[in-house]
């Protein structure tokens, strides 16, 4: 990888380039000056005599995937829950991702980041949870471990100021005598001490932004008070920061909408003068007609997250009649402990197949080269980097992927936006660039030390396991009733349909 950083240009020779909008990957050369694409054209594209000559053969270069909707803390808790509902896994939370130390919250977001760059994926939105409240320190931990496997992110503290008790109506209520009284002594952190902590991080921000930028994700309406919600809108307008937030992502959160504020959560964070081009909305799985039309309206953005969707039983979102309504949508891969990986190629079949099943018609359906122009573009505005990542083009950042073309799922090539769809697993990629620098060449990490992250993740997980023990008992305890209740819930008619019953 030496070869490929410290000088101010290189030329990409060899490769096959992808141009989603042609549905092409001829071949052509790159011209890389100071992180960003120079110029492409024919092989043989002239490049300053002194400019390292980065091999491409046999290789289909392609945009970097963006993940519009992650979660750092999640992924040190892969495979921890299976017959979870939204519900259930957010009563388990307690336990599955609890972390302590600073070098905690490093590890986790340095294990993520190495997971997406193996898989193809160049930058992240990362909603990171602390308990009970964002620290500047936590999150610069997130940042540093993001940064050094060379990723670019944003990376948004999750905060509510109601429990997820709280949130859902009735659902206190409905628990017997002694798990009631565990459940009312749970408190979540106030408003004012959530906006004090991302005050802090936002004033105190070192990083250059174009590579790690901060953002706020109060994390769902209904664990939100107006207040809080206000506070974080007006926060984010001061500091030129991105808004994250989860909307109708289950039958449970809308059905709980309408009964809180008599209207859909959409309608609610209008209302409060919330929506705006700096949002992204995740998952928005129940939104109606009136819904999109408000999201797009105000120039927001979608975080679709179908395989987590899918894993959560939650439903099926409605991103083709989004794209028709002229609302941005990304795909995201959500957290691993509830989708269990990173594999932006996973999420974008995904995203084709679920819009199959929405109707018969196979014109409404997602086309693969509309999927791929999500999974780049379309996330890269909802990280707020829409015109810099997701396109290989002159002023574009250089965020490319090295797909090995003498891999399985290259024989033959056929149609490489289909194919990049439809067969490729993440299997293929044999090399990664971030703003021109190399972080993954030859299928090998060149910034990280995979044996010494193997370790100290081996050791970080026993003493989480250490620390989650004793939190287990009232989450499991209260699964089961917490489960019939929300399944109730669920079965209330609600004036769309998303799942398949």
């Amino acid at each position: 990888g030496g070869a490929m950083t410290g000088s101010t240009a290189i030329v990409i020779r060899g490769g096959r380039v992808l141009d989603i909008r042609k549905r092409s990957a001829e071949p052509a050369d790159v011209l890389v000056r100071g992180g960003a694409i120079d110029a492409i054209g024919a092989p043989g594209l002239p490049a300053p005599e002194d400019a390292p000559v980065v091999d491409a053969s046999r290789r289909l270069v392609m945009p970097g995937l963006v993940n519009a909707h992650t979660h750092g803390h999640g992924a040190l808790g892969k495979g921890l829950g299976d017959r979870w509902t939204l519900e259930l896994l957010l009563n388990a939370a307690p336990w599955i991702s609890v972390h302590e130390t600073a070098e905690h919250k490093y590890l986790t977001a340095l294990v993520n980041g190495i997971e997406m760059i193996r898989k193809g994926c160049t930058a992240c939105y990362d909603l990171f949870f602390e308990f009970p409240v964002a620290t500047p320190e936590g999150i610069e931990a997130a940042a540093r471990g993001y940064a050094e496997a060379g990723m670019r992110a944003v990376i948004a503290p999750m905060m509510a100021d109601r429990t997820f008790f709280e949130a859902i109506p009735g659902l206190i209520e409905a628990l017997p005598g002694a798990l009631r009284r565990d459940v009312e002594r749970i408190r979540a952190a106030p408003a004012a001490s959530h906006l004090d902590a991302c005050a802090r991080m936002l004033r105190g921000w070192s990083r250059p932004r174009e590579r790690i930028a901060p953002a706020l994700a109060p994390t769902i309406p209904l664990h939100c008070s107006e207040a809080f919600i206000l506070g974080c809108r007006d926060l984010a307008g001061e500091h030129g920061a991105g808004l994250h937030m989860h909307l109708a992502e289950s039958k449970v959160q809308a059905v709980s909408g309408i009964e809180r504020y008599g209207k859909t959560l959409a309608a609610h964070l209008d209302d409060l003068g919330f929506l705006g081009p700096n949002f992204t909305a995740a998952h928005a799985v129940w939104l109606d007609d009136d819904d999109v039309r408000r999201l797009a309206g105000h120039g927001a953005s979608v975080a679709h997250n179908p395989g987590s969707n899918l894993r959560l039983g939650s439903g099926i979102a409605p991103a083709g009649e989004m794209r028709r309504a002229g609302l941005d949508v990304g795909i995201g891969t959500d957290g691993s402990a509830c989708a269990d990986n990173q594999n932006m190629f996973e999420a974008m079949r995904f995203a084709a197949y679920v819009a199959r099943v929405r109707g018969a018609d196979p014109d409404d359906w997602l086309a693969a080269d509309e999927v791929l122009a999500m999974a780049t573009e379309g996330s890269a505005r909802a990280l707020g980097f829409g015109g810099r990542i997701g396109r290989i083009e002159p002023g574009y950042r250089a965020d490319l992927v090295f797909l090995d073309l003498d891999h399985v799922n290259w024989l033959p090539m056929n149609d490489p936006c289909n194919q990049i769809v439809n067969t490729e697993d993440g299997s293929a990629v044999d090399g990664v660039m971030v703003d021109g620098e190399a972080v993954l060449w030859n299928g090998r990490f060149t910034r990280v030390d995979l044996d010494a992250v193997r370790r100290d993740v081996e050791r970080v997980v026993e003493e989480l396991r250490r620390l989650s023990a004793p939190r287990r008992a009232l989450p499991l305890a209260l699964e089961a009733h917490v489960s019939r209740y929300c399944v109730g819930l669920a079965r209330r008619d609600y004036h769309v349909k998303r799942l398949m019953e």
